[in-house]
């Protein structure tokens, strides 16, 4: 074979010993668990924003970014849920570009897959410990998750992972809520077929052992918004989208049923600023609908210190180097309006 064997990977335990999170950590994660799964599971009327950056590049950027976040999360407690959006994998359409912090821990140096693992769990770690917030993190690669198991209190499968196998059986053993994003293409049956596989149990091969699930109940949609065979984006956020949905996930015998709505990518056709005009129609319709308003429990938008991108050698700091964002003041006015319409 054409590999040439670089370094290997050290394994789950030596990370998790040498990278340590400590008790007090345990209890706020076991207590935003509860916080968050309590709004799948329909004993929360809160409503959950998940708001990040679209790749988290910089520790001490996105650290700062989070801190925010928990003052906001102060005020607003009462109503929303706030979990910041850590992304350290970054799925590229064409293989191209930035591939997130668990490949490039810097951005401008060379891939190192080791020191990327290190330096995510790090960063989790410490953006927990300042903000007491626990975050999200979309599961590119599946086997990486026992890296993170012990942290993260959402995990997001995207567009082009959702059909994958080892996705869907991987997020049947996980213990946190899961969203499956409607595929590239838009087909929402496919969504849903990931949903349900999801949440049954399972017996595969999962880094080197024979494993059995026992199926997660909190698995769930994410639209994102599609793009058709010539390259037009098709939102999928307005009411009828939201109601065709719901009516598709009562032909299927799944639990909590739920559905999150991503403010960005061919919503918005990456055009960043759409994203409050999205959510709060989002909001609008939930209070249209009763049906709306127990189905669709949060919302996903890209949120960074710095509104726009840059290129990696720009070097702003807390600006995307991927998909362009929000800025910090109008994503606070967002949160703080979503409230209001909770």
């Amino acid at each position: 074979m054409s590999f040439q064997y670089i370094r290997e990977m050290p394994n789950v335990r030596d990370i998790l010993d040498s990278i340590p999170l400590s008790e007090d950590l345990r209890k706020v994660k076991r207590k935003r668990d509860e916080e968050i799964n309590a709004v799948f599971r329909r004993e929360s009327e809160k409503f959950l924003v998940v708001i990040g950056p679209c790749s988290a590049d910089n520790e001490d950027a996105v650290c700062e970014y989070v801190t925010r976040l928990a003052r906001l999360q102060a005020e607003m407690k009462e109503k929303i849920i706030l979990i910041p959006r850590i992304y350290t994998n970054k799925p590229r359409t064409t293989g191209e570009g930035y591939k997130g912090m668990a490949h490039q821990p810097k951005p401008s140096e060379a891939p190192n897959m080791v020191k990327g693992l290190k330096a995510i769990r790090k960063m989790h770690i410490r953006a927990m410990k300042e903000s007491h917030l626990t975050a999200a993190d979309e599961m590119l690669y599946p086997g990486n998750y026992p890296y993170l198991e012990d942290i993260l209190s959402y995990v997001a499968v995207g567009a082009r992972s959702v059909e994958n196998q080892l996705h869907r059986l991987t997020i049947s053993g996980l213990d946190v809520p899961a969203g499956m994003k409607n595929p590239t293409g838009g087909d929402i049956e496919i969504m849903l077929n990931s949903v349900q596989a999801a949440q049954m149990p399972h017996v595969f091969v999962y880094n080197g052992w024979e494993v059995k699930t026992s199926g997660n109940p909190l698995t769930h949609c994410i639209l994102r918004g599609a793009v058709n065979p010539y390259g037009t984006t098709i939102p999928n956020y307005h009411y009828e989208d939201l109601i065709r949905l719901s009516e598709a996930y009562k032909k299927r015998d799944l639990q909590y049923p739920a559905i999150i709505v991503d403010t960005n990518h061919a919503n918005s056709h990456k055009k960043f600023n759409e994203q409050p005009r999205i959510a709060k129609e989002v909001m609008i319709s939930r209070q249209h609908s009763k049906t709306l308003r127990n189905k669709v429990v949060g919302l996903m938008i890209e949120s960074y210190l710095a509104e726009g991108s840059q290129k990696i050698s720009e070097n702003i700091y807390g600006k995307s180097i991927t998909d362009p964002c929000l800025g910090w003041e109008d994503s606070e006015r967002l949160v703080r309006a979503l409230a209001e319409l909770v």
